[in-house]
């Protein structure tokens, strides 16, 4: 198994790929990877084998967005929901993890070479800490790659992350890092685990289930959602064909629609930063009032980011188990990088 597969396309794909790159493809594809017990089941397999072979189609999968021209991919490996599964279920779930973390780090200068960047979204705090470890030592390792991006939640769920994103919120208001009215969708947006990926273009279900599943609920608003009765194990490329062929017959209306809710937004944020300036100028409002109060928002907002991102990073070091010294270090680093 390794996470860089290399594979030889047959010429009826390349021509299905190449017809399909004339077209508008997804930036962003999220992927929810169902069906991996029914696949076992099917095989007369135990459940772990079921989950193995999801994780060899998930690297598949990435090469295929690769070779098309997808950028980010999000793949919801584990559910905070998943922990309420059999003990016996769990544990190998999590030694898989283990089994994959450590695989990354082993192929890291692989990684580094196709310019893959790895996050890990969700709680991680509810992870064993020999995998908080390994996650945080492969977002480290890949951080600075910028040509694909793959985010794995794991120990996630939308509602956790939007609640957490809330409390950051309220705790940089009680810290007078940010003013309450500073807080809107913008800053809660940038709040959100994957908060450097843009929203999911394409979001692709498995196994034949037409839910989320608590997966990217605030960034999946606007995303097209392509469901498939086939499990996960046996996605092909074709699917995968499919999936974008059908984003391409939506891509007008669902860009018309992200492009309403942008500027819905935005006409909100005016709207707030001209109540803020009536409170202190009263009907004597002008142009320069409002430039002002927008230019301080987005300001203490930017500061408060800069600072969350600093202590996100002091944090993954933390759990890379470095010495405190070898911590400060590589966060000066970071700030010359």
């Amino acid at each position: 198994m390794t996470w860089v597969v290399e594979q030889k396309r047959s010429w009826a794909e390349w021509v299905a790929l190449r017809v399909l790159q004339v077209g508008p493809i997804p930036t962003h594809l999220a992927v929810i990877m169902d069906g991996n017990r029914r696949y076992a089941r099917q095989k007369q397999r135990d459940t772990l084998a079921g989950h193995t072979q999801g994780f060899h189609k998930l690297a598949e999968v990435l090469s295929w967005c690769r070779d098309l021209g997808i950028r980010h991919v999000t793949a919801y490996a584990f559910s905070i929901e998943n922990f309420k599964r059999s003990k016996s279920e769990v544990d190998g779930l999590l030694n898989l993890a283990v089994e994959k973390f450590a695989l990354m780090l082993e192929e890291q200068d692989k990684l580094a070479e196709l310019g893959v960047c790895i996050s890990v979204l969700g709680k991680l705090s509810l992870l064993p800490e020999s995998i908080q470890k390994m996650a945080a030592q492969v977002m480290l390792a890949t951080r600075h790659n910028n040509q694909f991006f793959l985010n794995l939640a794991v120990a996630y769920t939308g509602c956790e992350e939007i609640t957490s994103a809330v409390q950051e919120l309220a705790v940089g208001v009680a810290e007078d890092r940010l003013k309450s009215s500073d807080v809107n969708e913008e800053a809660l947006e940038a709040c959100l685990y994957g908060s450097g990926n843009r929203e999911p273009d394409l979001l692709v279900r498995t196994s034949g289930e037409h839910r989320l599943s608590d997966f990217l609920l605030w960034q999946s608003a606007y995303s097209c959602l392509f469901f498939t009765k086939v499990l996960w194990p046996d996605f092909s490329i074709w699917h995968l064909f499919g999936a974008v062929f059908f984003y391409q017959r939506q891509y007008h209306t669902l860009a018309a629609a992200r492009r309403e809710a942008l500027a819905q937004r935005c006409r909100t944020i005016e709207e707030r930063d001209l109540e803020q300036c009536r409170s202190q100028h009263g009907d004597k409002v002008t142009h320069e009032h409002l430039a002002t109060q927008a230019a301080a928002r987005t300001a203490r907002l930017q500061t408060f980011l800069d600072y969350r991102k600093k202590r996100q990073l002091a944090y993954l070091y933390k759990l890379s188990s470095l010495t405190v010294k070898e911590q400060e270090n590589k966060v000066e680093e970071s700030q010359v990088l």
